[in-house]
């Protein structure tokens, strides 16, 4: 079984900055793909961005020059480096990662979240 555990949520003004962190655990072969998401209106989760293993990286439209997304495959980590936040990125953000099993098989696994409240 494989963990994700995010961290790095807490309340901040407007303007200011939030760095999340996911950390990886349990029976991992190999990291994939990695992902942040957070709830988009209709209460379904919208991908804020993602990177693969190779450090591609994809951003959702409404945090482009604003957030960054990075990771250190040797400690099976990501980062969101959240900049000049708004009150609309108020919102649980999530961790989710591809992990390659040594059998072969990909599977794909969600972190519980982490709240980041951004008042006005």
């Amino acid at each position: 079984q494989v963990q994700l555990v995010e961290s790095g949520g807490g309340w901040v003004q407007a303007g200011e900055s939030l760095r999340l962190s996911c950390v990886a655990s349990g029976s991992i072969f190999r990291l994939n793909a990695m992902r942040w998401y957070r709830r988009a209106p209709g209460n379904q989760r919208g991908l804020v961005a993602d990177i693969t293993r190779g450090g591609n990286t994809n951003y959702a439209d409404s945090v482009k020059g604003r957030f960054t997304i990075s990771r250190d495959n040797a400690k099976n980590m990501a980062y969101l480096q959240m900049n000049s936040l708004k009150p609309e990125d108020t919102d649980v953000y999530y961790c989710n990662a591809d992990v390659l099993s040594s059998s072969g098989r990909e599977f794909r696994f969600w972190g519980q979240g982490t709240l980041v409240t951004v008042s006005s």
